[in-house]
């Protein structure tokens, strides 16, 4: 009796044994995965996206420009198709914190329906790049409709429990279409003003126009650009009107207009560089 007893007491400390290790080496693996997951939270992506008639290489000059003035960073590009499918291109270097990504649409066509349609896709884009890359925190980056796209977004789909987006920065961003009057509001601004207090308070915004004829850049007018205080004032932590004028202040020409590019290393990555020569600051919030 006293031997089955003692065969039945290792044979348990054996079982606790493998127990143990199994449990022990499921606790390292988990361990390490989430220790995966914080390191790749630090990323720290800026997101940009094109205007109408635009896809994911829109910005190649703009990056390339970038990264021949600071730190390089990778660039990935991300297409959502209308299908809901997502393609990528490209790759995120290891150990790039601030890597670039570019989110294009199959369907860039122009209205105000189709923009609706295009933050939709964009929040089913975050949420994969979010699910595979792990990072809580981005800026943002909007040229001309893509701009609205990100307004929408962040108005509507964006999880500010889970999430902080530091800056975001709109170009050429037609926030009333094609209308130069404030009081002739459209439907975008109207819905935009609407939900304005769902944006996140802890948001940086700069909205940049373009200028040829001090009434447009060629496509947008300044009006419409500026349309956009209605939205952010007093809803967001702050807020800076920026007009640039000159060369490259055509509407296509924005995103690689100099005085563009210095704002962005100076207020998305961070970059130290001299003071930004004939920038008209319109004001902050």
């Amino acid at each position: 009796m006293k031997k089955i007893k003692n065969v039945s007491a290792g044979l348990f400390l054996l079982l606790f044994s493998l127990a143990s290790l199994f449990v022990g080496r499921n606790w390292v693996r988990q361990s390490i995965q989430n220790q995966a997951v914080v390191y790749n939270s630090r990323l720290n992506p800026t997101i940009m996206i094109p205007g109408s008639a635009a896809s994911n290489t829109r910005f190649n000059n703009l990056i390339l420009i970038l990264n021949s003035k600071s730190t390089p960073h990778s660039l990935l590009r991300v297409r959502v198709n209308t299908n809901n499918t997502i393609t990528y291109s490209g790759r995120i270097k290891a150990n790039d914190q601030q890597p670039y990504i570019v989110i294009g649409f199959q369907n860039n066509s122009d209205g105000y329906e189709t923009i609706k349609r295009q933050a939709r896709w964009l929040n089913l884009a975050m949420q994969a790049l979010q699910k595979r890359y792990h990072f809580n925190h981005f800026n943002a980056f909007g040229h001309s409709n893509g701009g609205l796209d990100w307004t929408i977004y962040l108005e509507n789909y964006f999880n500010s429990k889970k999430n902080t987006v530091g800056t975001l920065m709109t170009v050429g961003s037609p926030y009333n279409f094609s209308e130069s009057s404030p009081n002739d509001r459209t439907q975008l601004l109207t819905d935009l003003i609407k939900r304005r207090h769902h944006l996140p308070p802890s948001l940086v915004v700069y909205s940049i126009a373009g200028t040829e004829t001090y009434k447009d850049d060629g496509i947008v007018p300044i009006e419409s650009v500026l349309a956009g205080r209605y939205i952010f004032q007093n809803v967001v932590h702050s807020y800076t009107q920026i007009t640039v004028s000159g060369a490259d202040s055509q509407h296509s020409d924005l995103p690689t207009n100099p005085q563009i590019i210095e704002l962005i290393q100076r207020r998305i990555l961070d970059f130290p560089i001299s003071p930004l020569p004939n920038t008209n600051n319109g004001g902050t919030n």
